[in-house]
């Protein structure tokens, strides 16, 4: 089995609504025999074309390919207002200039949850390394996961812990193999995590990064199949799956990495989206990603003293404690339709509103916009994505444009508290008053409408 990363232009739709579906329609025939979408971002528009990146699967039984299509939709019937969740996204390998690195949106995750009952995230947010600062009312959900969440065909349902089985590569390094075993060891004692059972696959599964076109992280993932096997072999003694492997790069990347300063995009984190969106797809289970090093030689480079936002990356060797303090409580995934009715449930029903960096246009922001659900996009944080999110079609009041995250947080605590954030804005703007005048001859209105 075997993912990798397909770019294609379509024309852009006609607005209105059922956006999703016209893509869907537009994409789908485009898509090569035998394969299966588990990703895709529209990284530029205009009122012309759309450019998308696609990653794709080699189709494999163990989905249901008509039910499980990322395109799926299921439109919400209500929403329920008796507590405010929130879904905060920073898509992975974009480089957004906050979150892009290592776990550096994690306060942003911390500010927002404190602005409401439940804050729903990602790994690419939070994750920092040996680092996991989520707030504690934060839901950890794999990116797939949360855009089938906005979909409307998964439910989320928490819990108290979860069994995690750990799967890490059979590196030629035995000194990479014991860093992941004491790492696992050490989220047993120090987290409580229930992770008894190591499997090391040997030979292991191929992930290979890479850059697309527009310049986001990307890459495939090859040998799928020797992960799918272990997954299926203990199938009923884990309920999330912590994955740690080798992620081939050119080997001077890490030094560039660092020297970068920021500015040269991460390059592991596309790859390790495309096996965990996989994974989650074909088990409905959490799942995420962390790095083995290739070489001593590489764990023994000095970067130096680095960007605050890679220091958690250059202070570790194993990479996947913030993985397993995720994994440790992730919601279980619920598809069944019947189950998703049930009051410890969180549905799309249930969530108020998407923060997203500006520009960021793919599922969950098509989700948000179809479900009714109030969208603030945020321009400090800057990233490759090139589109205009105020030209979609939005609902009166439903999309909003925010400079940094202390705005989003304003917009958010005003839309929990019932008021409209153009209120406490100034000058306020003028109402329009329609008057309509009726023939009472013909009973024809003739509406001529003025501001005041």
């Amino acid at each position: 089995m075997r993912l990798h990363e397909q770019e294609l232009e379509i024309q852009a739709p006609s607005k209105g609504p059922d956006l999703v579906c016209k893509i869907q329609k537009a994409v789908e025939p485009r898509i090569p025999k035998g394969l299966v979408p588990i990703r895709f971002a529209i990284t530029q528009s205009d009122s012309a074309r759309y450019r998308c990146e696609l990653g794709l699967m080699t189709r494999d039984e163990r989905l249901d390919h008509e039910e499980s299509s990322i395109f799926s939709f299921v439109r919400r019937p209500v929403e329920n207002s008796d507590q405010f969740n929130a879904v905060l996204l920073v898509p992975t390998g974009i480089g957004a200039e906050i979150g892009g690195h290592a776990g550096d949106a994690a306060p942003v995750a911390r500010l927002l949850g404190a602005t409401c009952d439940t804050l729903i995230t990602h790994p690419n947010a939070v994750n920092a390394s040996d680092l996991n600062e989520m707030p504690e009312n934060a839901l950890y959900v794999e990116g797939s996961v949360l855009c089938r969440l906005l979909m409307g065909t998964v439910g989320l349902q928490r819990v108290r812990s979860n069994r995690v089985l750990a799967v890490i590569d059979g590196h030629h390094d035995e000194l990479f193999v014991n860093l992941a075993i004491n790492a696992v060891n050490a989220a047993r004692t120090a987290y409580g995590i229930d992770c008894s059972h190591i499997v090391q696959l040997d030979p292991s599964i191929r992930l290979i990064a890479g850059y697309s076109a527009s310049g986001s992280a990307v890459g495939c993932v090859e040998d799928l199949e020797r992960l799918c096997e272990v997954l299926d072999q203990h199938r009923g003694e884990y309920d999330a799956v912590a994955i740690s492997s080798v992620i081939g790069v050119p080997p001077e990347f890490h030094a560039e990495y660092f020297k970068s300063k920021g500015g040269m995009i991460n390059p592991w984190g596309g790859v390790e989206a495309m096996l965990t969106h996989a994974v989650s797809s074909l088990y409905n289970i959490p799942s995420a990603h962390s790095p083995m090093l290739e070489s001593q030689e590489i764990a023994n480079a000095d970067p130096g003293a680095v960007d605050p936002r890679m220091a958690a990356e250059a202070v570790s060797n194993a990479f996947s404690h913030c993985i397993l303090k995720g994994l440790h409580r992730s919601p279980k995934i619920v598809t069944d339709p019947i189950a998703m009715w049930h009051h410890s449930v969180l549905t799309a029903a249930d969530v108020a509103c998407l923060v997203v960096p500006d520009g960021c246009f793919g599922l969950s922001t098509l989700a948000a916009l179809e479900q009714g659900i109030k969208v603030i996009a945020v321009r400090e944080n800057r990233n490759l994505m090139k589109n205009d999110l105020s030209a979609l079609p939005w609902a009166a009041g439903q999309f909003y444009s925010v400079a940094n995250y202390w705005e989003a947080v304003g917009v958010m605590t005003a839309i929990k508290a019932g008021v409209s954030p153009n209120s406490v804005r100034r000058p306020v703007s003028e109402v329009n008053v329609e008057k309509k005048m009726v023939d009472s001859n013909s009973d024809i209105a003739l509406a001529v409408s003025t501001q005041m």
